[in-house]
């Protein structure tokens, strides 16, 4: 009986895939030892390759690190749109399925902390990293000003032509969207990290939503002034 060939001990495989493959390695390393997750020789045990490969494919570690950054950040908005896109049509649906989608797994859970904990604090000196989260932060405060948009009454008079909503602000005055959907970022994040050490993510929701209905209440009694 002739005897098998032996395996090779690493699979070939098309460049995208071994790419994403040590991403995903690099992502699990900062779950299982936060920063001390970051040596190349951690992420290369953990993907099953030689440190060799992982040259071949990132120039540096902080090329690996900042694609990790990217692909975690545009998994977020990406989940966060296919949940709104299954509402429907809906405002209030659309709004419900976003916040049921942040504050749930793999979102809400502590070992994704530990991974966000990491790349915050390689922010300050990572211009690869800050490059990234300028990228992918345009992507989700525009999925959340998106959302307001739809629940926010339509614009009217002067302010409609500055490209404002007609809303409550102070006095009266128009709610720039953007600022607001950076208002609702904070709310989000804020809660998210007091939730992600103890779910309680129905009691987050319930708070989202009270917070955008007030800023509702407020646009539309100053749309009809």
């Amino acid at each position: 009986m002739a005897r098998a060939a032996p395996k090779p001990r690493f699979a070939r495989q098309p460049p995208e895939v071994r790419r994403q493959a040590l991403v995903d390695a690099t992502i699990e390393c900062l779950k299982l030892y936060g920063h001390e997750g970051l040596s190349i020789r951690t992420i290369s045990a953990q993907a099953g390759v030689s440190v060799g490969l992982i040259n071949h494919h990132f120039p540096n570690k902080d090329e690996l690190v900042a694609a990790a950054y990217r692909h975690i950040n545009s998994e977020l908005v990406a989940g966060m749109q296919a949940a709104v896109a299954r509402a429907g049509r809906s405002p209030q649906a659309r709004l419900r399925a976003l916040l049921e989608a942040w504050f749930s797994a793999p979102s809400l859970d502590a070992d994704a902390l530990a991974v966000w904990v990491v790349f915050w604090g390689l922010y300050r000196h990572s211009r690869l990293i800050q490059r990234v989260h300028r990228e992918t932060y345009q992507g989700y405060v525009s999925l959340l000003r998106g959302i307001l948009a739809e629940l926010l009454p339509p614009p009217r008079g002067p302010a409609s032509r500055a490209g404002r909503r007609s809303a409550g602000g102070g006095n009266g005055a128009p709610v720039d969207l953007r600022l607001a959907a950076i208002g609702f970022t904070a709310l989000l994040d804020g809660l998210w990290l007091e939730w992600c050490l103890e779910p309680r993510p129905a009691e987050a929701v319930e708070l989202c939503e009270a917070w955008v209905a007030h800023l509702v209440r407020r646009s539309a009694a100053t749309a009809t002034r």
